[in-house]
């Protein structure tokens, strides 16, 4: 397209003041300052803004916008919005959001042809500089909406400076605009020099550059934390009971996290959190089980003590019945034999009345609800030793088999001792799994932070048996997390979910025990991020203190 006077000849760029070199070093200096600038940035929003800012900087304008190509191509987005004299800004730090303020810019007209009218528009398409002037007099570009927005302003658009961004692969990735120069004067808008341009070019450049690998980084976190969540679901999906576990123990890690990280006294007065610190702590959370992935689905969704791929209880019960049908039958001979009907009848009676009450005890002993006593133990191996069954062989066994036996005398909970330490292997596994992985710098401490969350205060805990002064205040963070979590949880197969009344004192105790870290212990209470959990995650019947 014809562009007219819109790019300015060399001699009217330059202006009537040449550049001094040591104007010109100063800004160079500042270009080579805000380039280190722009690679330490790891906020995508600051390091727009921080474009912008230095671009208006090193050329003395008083307002810039970037704008950054959609992943479709076809539109220009408002990132950043500045103009200094009318206290215009949105975008990056100012706390006005770009959204809904400026529509996007579209690079293409609706017969598909170029929008070439459009400045920025054309900048991004052929890749070219744009450097106006006076936009009031340019040819072969579309000033109107600038003049309606000096109109509502009473502001004069006058010098244009719009500069596509380009990456180091090539690829236009935005564009960076520049309006009203004031060289030396701030009263005094002029033309952007030909330094102006050089400078905002290399700036765009660099900028391009920082923008394209801090997206890079941020899509390899994408990516990394989708990986983090396949496994989680992978975990979840094998067992319905503990579905929520991995998503609500790192809500909850985060949360004590950010108290501690504003404790102003006592032991943690000096434990304070970078946003790469938080990160660090959020993955390893994310991560605390992933060890789970070798544990059998049978040992994780074992609901009683005789459930394997079905509940084992359903095979005691037909043995019952069938010790019931030997009963019947023996009345009934009896009977023949000559004994009494009355008589035959009340033995029948008396030893099926024996058959319901310890097929009652065992039910209630496979539920593993409540601590079995030694003389609750004693009676189930009474019952195995004093009913005699013959199996599908024809022989005569005792009444339940070894590793019946073994499971209903389980003590308390549902697993048995083999079993335990098959669900305690997941810590080591945890382990295992991420210090073969090559973490980076900020997330070195992952394997540490991840698998200490079973360890005790006291040194009693797994798998490597660590006291508190071995364990950093993050690990320590996430085994509180885990237990809280797993006390009030309401999709566990062998309890009901508990009252938050109940988890803390049990929370209580722990903490006098030296299982959990006592000054952890003393903020998660006093900040009462209990409540700010259960509001979340809890139902409401719950929820009693």
């Amino acid at each position: 397209m014809g562009l007219g006077n819109s790019v300015l000849p060399a001699r009217q760029r330059r202006g009537n003041a040449l550049e001094t070199l040591d104007d010109l070093f100063r800004r160079f200096e500042y270009l080579n300052d805000i380039g280190a600038s722009l690679s330490d940035e790891h906020d995508f929003n600051c390091l727009l803004e921080k474009i912008t800012v230095a671009a208006k900087t090193i050329t003395r304008a008083d307002g810039g916008t970037l704008y950054l190509l959609s992943e479709d191509k076809r539109h220009l987005h408002f990132e950043i919005v500045r103009t200094d004299s009318l206290n215009i800004a949105f975008g990056g730090t100012s706390g006005n959001p770009v959204s809904g303020k400026f529509p996007d810019l579209p690079l293409y007209r609706e017969n598909g042809s170029a929008n070439n009218a459009m400045v920025a528009a054309y900048a991004a398409l052929s890749g070219k500089t744009v450097n106006i002037a006076d936009a009031y007099v340019a040819e072969g570009f579309d000033f109107s909406g600038t003049r309606e927005f000096d109109q509502r302003t009473n502001y004069r658009s006058q010098s244009f400076l719009t500069v596509p961004m380009r990456n180091h692969e090539s690829d236009i990735i935005g564009v960076l605009q520049l309006i009203n120069a004031h060289g030396k004067s701030d009263d005094v808008v002029g033309p952007f020099s030909e330094a102006d341009q050089r400078l905002a070019e290399s700036l765009a450049s660099q900028a391009a550059i920082a923008l394209t690998n801090r997206q890079l980084l941020y899509q390899l976190e994408e990516l990394f934390e989708s990986f983090i969540r396949l496994i989680n679901a992978a975990i979840d999906d094998k067992s319905p009971y503990t579905g929520e576990h991995c998503q609500r123990v790192p809500e909850l890690t985060m949360m004590l996290a950010e108290a501690a990280h504003e404790a102003n006294d006592g032991p943690l007065a000096d434990f304070r959190l970078t946003e790469r610190d938080r990160y660090e702590l959020r993955i390893a959370a994310l991560l605390h089980d992933c060890g789970k992935v070798t544990t059998p689905v049978h040992v994780v969704d074992k609901a009683t003590k005789l459930h394997a791929i079905f509940d084992r209880i359903k095979l005691i019960d037909t043995r019952f019945e069938l010790l019931r049908r030997d009963a019947e039958i023996r009345k009934l001979q009896f009977v023949v034999q000559g004994l009494s009907t009355e008589q035959a009848e009340a033995e029948f009676r008396e030893f099926a009345a024996r058959l319901e009450v310890d097929r009652d005890f065992l039910r209630k002993s496979n539920i593993g609800s409540e601590r079995m006593s030694n003389d609750d133990i004693e009676r189930v191996r009474s019952i195995s030793r004093n009913y005699r069954w013959r199996n599908v062989d024809g022989t005569e066994s005792d009444f339940l088999t070894a590793d019946e036996l073994e499971n209903l005398t389980i003590r308390a909970g549902t697993l048995t001792h083999d079993e335990r330490e098959t669900i305690n292997y997941h810590a080591t596994a945890t382990i295992r799994m991420l210090e073969q992985l090559p973490w980076p710098k900020h997330l070195k401490n992952v394997p540490e932070y991840a698998g200490g969350h079973h360890e005790r205060m006291d040194g009693k805990g797994y798998p490597r048996g660590l006291k508190r002064d071995e364990l950093s205040w993050q690990a320590r963070m996430i085994g509180i997390a885990d237990i809280f979590e797993a006390l009030t949880a309401r999709d566990r197969p062998y309890k009901e979910a508990m009252t938050l009344s109940q988890a803390l004192a049990i929370m209580d105790k722990f903490r006098g025990n030296g299982h959990i870290d006592p000054d952890l212990h003393e903020i998660f209470v006093s900040s009462a991020i209990y409540r700010k959990y259960a509001s979340e995650f809890l139902d409401d019947k719950q929820v009693d203190c």
